[in-house]
């Protein structure tokens, strides 16, 4: 990617890459790691993942994209959803500051459809795609 276009795409979700940084600092002030994978942000662990990793069932979450920056709970759910996440990340760039209010309102549309807000909402079909596709790809590669 030439590097103007790549700075705008920085530049297009840097209102929530931001707060994500910041986010991010809290984390590491606790106990998080950092890392940069893939043009990413990654924090991870620490005694804030630990708390948020016990939390009431459908309240909390195990990773989440703010931006150019994931969050996980620890280690294992990192590259558990690494691929998810980074989809993702993708959606900031495309959406940038309009990304978290279409993402809300698509919830809010399945949730008046009597649809799960979550499961059934675009953005997050999209990521869960990206999944299946690479697990199949993967499995299809090591056959022969």
């Amino acid at each position: 990617m030439a590097p103007a276009a790549r700075t705008l795409r920085y530049l297009w979700a840097a209102p929530y890459t931001v707060p994500g940084l910041l986010l991010g600092a809290v984390a590491v002030v606790f106990g998080a790691r950092v890392a940069r994978r893939q043009g990413v942000v990654e924090v991870c662990g620490g005694r804030i993942g630990a708390v948020l990793g016990r939390g009431p069932a459908g309240l909390g979450f195990s990773a989440m994209t703010l931006g150019h920056v994931i969050l996980a709970v620890d280690r294992s759910a990192l590259e558990q959803l690494r691929l998810h996440e980074q989809v993702h990340v993708r959606q900031y760039e495309w959406w940038g500051p309009l990304f978290v209010p279409a993402y809300l309102l698509a919830s809010l549309v399945q949730l008046l459809r009597g649809r799960h807000p979550y499961r059934d909402n675009p953005f997050e079909r999209q990521a869960c795609a990206a999944v299946v596709e690479r697990r199949r790809l993967t499995r299809e590669s090591t056959r022969f």
